[in-house]
């Protein structure tokens, strides 16, 4: 007996502490969505944390099997000016600027009357974030064509294009989507690459990415009323704010709170499941509630923009197999129409209230 312990310790205890590390080790986080130190340890590990902006140097964890199916950035590109020449009579296309590498950041603007001011408000959509983030690309294209190919058919989708100015961007982080990696081509994470309200961790605009200061510019110069980030790694709509002062985490709501919380659970409601979540209430959360990060786009958006901008995690993959992206746009489909929906049915009412 005293053998087979000794055998036991020496041998077969530290193999199996080696497939249990392994095991736990591989699991996903959901931290990785927005970015950030893992929401259940309460760290920030100074690398992929709340704070970070520099990631580390890791090899591409995309296979080159996971990436078929899926638009390369040549094929993107030729898709958004395919949908220019098709869609002519309800759409231009635009570039907002260009990424570390070069690649044009492409915008799909759809209207009645695009390119023109007008008293309607304007929406819209950025995919792609995180370049191992890919699916709003494909969904974002896939809600453009719908709305191209049922423009005065169906009655949601005439509302959307004859009462809005919808602007899709694609891909913000092409080059990061090429590499196979979150970051960019510099490998900064650019959920953390804007000014913060709390900290001065950004502040210095030579350090600032081109992919950064091109949406910032886009903001000034569009006025948009309402926006959504399209992420994945987790299912939920999260809204301001998404840090607090104290960098606790813990409920911290911006003044239009409930606004914010009507536009999530419009979102959530309309999806397939978002709203039965079982982590978060109603699929919606606050993003400070859930964990803390600072220079995040979406607080950039409202506080200098004036755009109310949600950040939506739509798929629990974040790089999921590309015979799942039909199935992730029908279960996002009524969810993206219903918001951008929401914004007229209020501009309406205003409209209605003062006259």
């Amino acid at each position: 007996m005293p053998c087979a312990m000794a055998i036991w310790r020496v041998y077969l205890l530290p193999l199996l502490l080696l497939v249990l590390l392994r095991a736990f080790t591989s699991l996903p986080t959901q931290a990785a969505a927005r970015g950030g130190a893992d929401p259940s340890s309460g760290t920030d590990d100074g690398k992929h944390g709340s704070f970070s902006r520099n990631l580390l140097q890791d090899k591409p964890e995309i296979t080159e099997e996971m990436t078929r199916g899926y638009m390369s950035n040549s094929e993107l590109e030729i898709a958004v000016q395919d949908f220019g020449r098709r869609c002519a009579n309800v759409s231009r296309v635009y570039s907002i600027g260009k990424s570390v590498n070069g690649s044009p950041l492409w915008v799909v603007e759809i209207s009645d009357k695009p390119g023109k001011r007008e008293a309607e408000p304007a929406f819209k959509f950025i995919g792609n974030v995180h370049g191992d983030e890919p699916v709003g690309r494909e969904v974002l294209m896939q809600l453009a064509y719908w709305l191209c190919d049922n423009y005065l058919k169906d009655p949601l989708a005439t509302l959307i294009v004859e009462n809005t100015h919808l602007h899709i961007l694609p891909t913000m982080n092409p080059d990061g989507f090429a590499l196979r990696r979150r970051g960019n081509a510099n490998n900064i994470d650019l959920n953390r690459d804007f000014p913060d309200q709390f900290f001065p961790i950004n502040d210095d605009i030579n350090y600032r990415q081109p992919e950064t200061r091109a949406i910032m510019s886009w903001i000034k110069q569009e006025h948009f009323t309402a926006s959504a980030a399209l992420h994945g790694g987790a299912l939920v709509a999260n809204y301001p704010w998404d840090g607090s002062r104290d960098k606790r985490k813990q409920y911290y709501g911006c003044p239009d709170d409930k606004a914010f919380r009507y536009m999530a659970s419009v979102y959530s409601q309309s999806h397939y499941n978002m709203s039965l979540s079982k982590e978060f209430r109603g699929g919606i959360t606050n993003g400070a509630l859930w964990y803390p990060i600072y220079g995040g786009m979406q607080d950039w958006n409202y506080i200098h923009g004036g755009c109310f901008e949600l950040t939506l995690e739509i798929s629990d993959v974040k790089w999921p197999k590309a015979s799942e992206l039909l199935v992730i746009w029908k279960q996002n489909k009524m969810s993206m129409l219903n918001l951008v929906a929401s914004l007229v049915k209020v501009c309406f009412q205003c409209s209605a209230s003062h006259d």
